[in-house]
C-alpha cells in the first residue's frame, strides 16, 4: 500500500487548528465591530454635548445624559466578549495584545462618554441663567480640535496605523495650550463683570471636560502604539495644562 506522507491524524491536527484559528479572528472581529460602535456614538455625544452647550438646547442635552447609557451597555458587552475570548482561546503575544487593547480602548471610550455626559449636565444647569453672548466661541475651538483628535486616533486603531497615532500624542499639547487660553480668557470676563461668574464657571468646567476628552484620546494612542510594537511608550506625554498653577482672585 502506498504511503501519502501524512495520515488521518495529521489531517484531524490541521483542521482543529484551522478552527480555533477561524474562531478566534471571529471573536476579534466581534470585539472590532463592538469598538467601532462605542467610538462611532462618543463622537456623536461629545459634538452633541459642545451643539447643546452653544445653541442652549437643554432637550439635546437631555438626549446626550440619555445615549450614554449605551455607551456603558457597549463596555460592559466588550468587557463580557474580550474575558471570554481569554479563557477560551487563551490567546499569547500579538493575540493577547489585540484583547487587551480593545478593554483598554473601551474604558477611555467610557470616560469619553461620561465627559459628554457631564458637559451635557452643564448645558441643562445653566436654563433660565444670565448667559453674556459669544463667550462660549472658545469651547468651540477647543471642541472641533478635540473631536479631530478623537476621530484620528480612532481611525488609527482601526487601521493599526501607529504613525497616525503618534502625531495625535503629539498634538496633545495643542488642546492644552487652546485649554490655557481659554481658561485666562473666561477669567477676565467674571473679574470685569460679577454676572459673569455664574455661566463662565460652567464653561470653565465644560472647557476643562474637553481637554480631558482629548487626553483619552492621547490614551487610546498610546494603546495603539502598544498593540503594534508589544512594548509600552515610555516617553513623557507632551502636556502643556498650566491652569492648576493658576490662582483665582475676584
Amino acid at each position: 500500500m502506498k504511503r501519502t506522507g501524512f495520515n488521518m491524524t495529521d489531517e484531524s491536527d490541521k483542521a482543529m487548528t484551522d478552527h480555533i484559528v477561524s474562531a478566534f479572528d471571529a471573536d476579534l472581529k466581534q470585539l472590532g465591530d463592538k469598538l467601532a460602535e462605542m467610538g462611532g456614538l462618543c463622537e456623536k455625544l461629545v459634538a452633541e454635548s459642545v451643539d447643546a452647550l452653544l445653541r442652549r438646547d437643554t432637550a439635546l442635552a437631555r438626549r446626550v445624559i440619555d445615549w450614554d447609557r449605551s455607551i456603558d451597555r457597549l463596555q460592559q458587552e466588550i468587557e463580557e466578549r474580550a474575558v471570554n475570548t481569554i479563557a477560551r482561546r487563551a490567546p499569547v503575544a500579538v493575540d493577547l495584545r489585540e484583547v487587551v487593547a480593545a478593554l483598554r480602548i473601551a474604558n477611555d471610550l467610557e470616560r469619553i462618554g461620561d465627559l459628554a455626559k457631564n458637559i451635557a449636565k452643564r448645558v441643562v444647569a445653566l436654563e433660565g441663567q444670565f448667559q453674556p453672548p459669544k463667550l462660549a466661541g472658545g469651547v468651540a475651538h477647543i471642541s472641533d480640535l478635540t473631536l479631530g483628535q478623537l476621530k484620528d486616533v480612532l481611525d488609527a486603531y482601526t487601521r493599526r496605523d501607529e504613525e497616525r497615532a503618534m502625531e495625535v500624542w503629539n498634538r496633545d499639547g495643542e488642546i492644552d495650550a487652546l485649554y490655557n487660553s481659554l481658561f485666562r480668557e473666561l477669567l477676565t470676563y467674571m473679574m470685569e463683570d460679577p454676572r459673569n461668574i455664574g455661566f463662565c464657571a460652567h464653561l470653565l468646567f465644560c472647557a476643562k471636560n474637553i481637554e480631558r476628552i482629548g487626553d483619552h484620546a492621547t490614551n487610546v494612542a498610546e494603546t495603539v502604539y502598544y498593540l503594534v510594537h508589544g512594548v509600552p511608550l515610555t516617553e513623557e506625554r507632551p502636556k502643556a495644562d498650566l491652569t492648576s498653577t493658576t490662582t483665582l482672585n475676584f
